[in-house]
């Protein structure tokens, strides 16, 4: 075909094209500003002097801190309900930012009490060590020893071993975080470990398409994260260890994850069904790429994230509730509402209830919605811990606080979670429509083009022409009658890209 002839062929495809492109999703309401002020001082200044620093958006700062917050405090108290339950202050966050959103700075200036909370540990780690080698080594000589005086008499060995006592305690490991474990690795962790660990990730990518959210290990997962966030017991069954109950152990969350990676997760319907993605409190706030020209910092940033290092780590120090005899079992105070919070959290209870029937404004997240109420109750307890970590009640005004940071995650949710039900073939066309848009500079292309110089999704002649003709239905391609010259090829098959704009 000629050129003459392919400009005729375009000419025609325009004229007969029979309406303008549609948009293959439907463009996402910009998110809703994240109610950092309602964090406390503490919290809420270190939020806006970690931003002041990295440049990072204000909601990936303030989720950071809070989710550290949460490490930090839920060792100590479990808020009670006006229903008479006890309630873990476990909060589970997720964080989506594209590369170069600055997740691994923000995360590195928000877990620093918690790294120093883990230097010190460490450091009694090694002091302790050695003695409990040589203590346990004893032990075991004693305890060989005690057997042999038995001289096969049952009653006499008994005695001996009873008068000998328990082994020595291995002295805890001094980790307070882990970033992309199994659920075996996890309850090994709290087993011989800490009984207040976080999961912490600026690469969540890791963790949700790791080992342990693999289709063989999914539901495992799904259920020991679960039990974990509802505070119940560590219940493991393993060949040649037997059965082990772990109470008393605590597990806070914050995963950080590039949208495509957050996708995945929250479309995924297994961990809907299972009831996950209603445990996830997850925000996604507007890119700050191209808008964060050179400043100095503002003076009182670091000011402000030594403050809030300073308590945290007070409330890191803080003698742990344990139960007695144990070493790594946590028995929390009842952190009750007062009266004002508990007539606050019954009107949201109600406020929310009435949203989430088939035809109402929240069944589309329902299960979120209906945890809503206990949402805001941990994030309001949190808060309550870092203004005072003795406080005997949850206040009125931190109750307050809870329900509108709890609202910012439903608004989020209505947002997020409805674009994650999008059809992956048509995320996939409209990453090949950025692709022709953006890196492709010619008026025409073949499918050939499409799966040997497209995006990498894109690799053989089937997804190519499957996702072809997605674009060509929505008016992104048409057709050229007789195919076209591309390059040096004759190409049978061509199609006219329809530009932006």
């Amino acid at each position: 075909m000629s050129a003459e002839n392919v400009r005729s062929a375009f000419t025609d495809a325009k004229e007969h094209a029979p309406e303008p492109p549609r948009p293959l999703i439907r463009a996402m309401p910009d998110a809703q500003p994240f109610p950092v002020e309602t964090l406390g001082t503490i919290l809420s200044d270190a939020a806006m002097g970690i931003q002041g620093k990295i440049q990072a958006p204000v909601a990936m700062c303030a989720q950071s801190v809070l989710a550290v917050a949460t490490l930090a405090t839920q060792a100590h108290a479990d808020v009670e309900l006006p229903t008479g339950h006890a309630r873990p202050l476990s909060n589970f966050f997720v964080t989506v930012g594209a590369t170069g959103e600055r997740k691994s700075a923000v995360d590195s200036e928000a877990n620093w009490p918690t790294r120093t909370r883990e230097r010190t540990l460490r450091e009694q780690y090694d002091r302790g060590h050695p003695g409990y080698v040589n203590d346990q080594e004893a032990w075991d000589r004693a305890r060989q020893a005690a057997i042999k005086r038995g001289k096969g008499c049952r009653n006499a060995i008994k005695a001996a071993l009873d008068e000998l006592g328990p082994p020595p305690a291995a002295p805890l490991i001094p980790m307070l975080t882990c970033d992309e474990p199994t659920i075996e690795g996890l309850a090994r962790m709290l087993a011989g470990g800490q009984p207040s660990v976080g999961v912490f990730s600026a690469e969540g990518g890791q963790f949700i398409g790791g080992h342990g959210m693999a289709d063989d290990n999914k539901l495992r997962t799904i259920a020991g994260l679960s039990q974990m966030w509802d505070g119940s017991p560590i219940r493991r069954v393993r060949v040649g260890d037997g059965a082990t109950i772990l109470p008393g152990r605590r597990l806070a969350m914050h995963l950080m994850a590039q949208p495509d990676v957050a996708t995945v997760m929250l479309s995924d319907r297994v961990l809907e069904d299972q009831g996950m993605l209603s445990r996830l409190l997850v925000t996604y706030p507007m890119s700050t790429a191209g808008m964060r020209l050179w400043k100095e910092a503002p003076e009182q940033a670091d000011a402000a994230i030594r403050r809030y290092g300073a308590r945290l780590l007070t409330i890191y120090e803080a003698p742990l509730p344990l139960m007695q005899g144990k070493t790594n079992e946590l028995q929390p105070r009842i952190l009750p509402l007062s009266q004002t919070a508990r007539r606050d959290w019954t009107k949201f209870v109600d406020c929310i209830e009435r949203q989430i029937g088939p035809d109402g404004d929240l069944a589309p997240v329902r299960g979120l919605a209906n945890k809503l109420p206990e949402h805001a109750a941990r994030i309001a307890a949190v808060l309550q811990l870092v203004d005072n970590i003795e406080a005997t009640e949850v206040s009125g005004h931190h109750m307050g606080a809870g329900i509108v940071i709890a609202q910012h995650y439903l608004s989020e949710a209505l947002r997020l979670f409805s674009a994650s039900r999008i059809n992956s073939d048509l995320m996939s066309a409209a990453r090949l429509l950025t692709w022709l848009q953006t890196k492709w500079h010619g008026d025409a292309i073949s499918l050939p083009d499409v799966y040997q110089l497209g995006p990498n999704h894109v690799r053989d002649q089937g997804t190519a022409r499957k996702l072809v003709t997605i674009l060509e239905g929505h008016g992104w391609l048409i057709p050229i009658p007789g195919g076209a010259l591309i390059g040096n090829q004759r190409r049978k098959d061509a199609w006219k890209i329809v530009r932006e704009g």
